[in-house]
């Protein structure tokens, strides 16, 4: 063997660990109201955008019948109005 095959790589330096960001901890989150809002899947996600596949998929519905109770919050109305013609609002308490 030559010299050159007998020589090793340089060793690498591990990285520098950085210090636990301040701003990582978890973000307060507003104090429920107690509303809730309770949908159901009646239409398919086939031939939809992938938009609003994900938005029920972000709703939590995946199959025809499926219902799930949601925190009545401006976001998630928002998420079903984006997919009203898939989703019926069965109870708004």
């Amino acid at each position: 063997m030559t010299e050159e095959a007998k020589k090793k790589a340089p060793a690498k330096k591990a990285a520098p660990k950085a210090a636990p960001k301040a701003a990582a901890k978890k973000a307060e989150k507003a104090p429920k109201s107690g509303k809730t809002v309770t949908v159901e899947q009646i239409g398919s996600p086939i031939a939809r955008e992938a938009s609003q596949r994900a938005t029920l998929i972000g709703l939590g519905l995946n199959k025809l019948h499926r219902t799930r109770t949601l925190e009545d919050t401006p976001c998630v109305r928002g998420m079903i109005h984006k997919v009203r013609h898939l989703v019926r609002v069965v109870d708004a308490a």
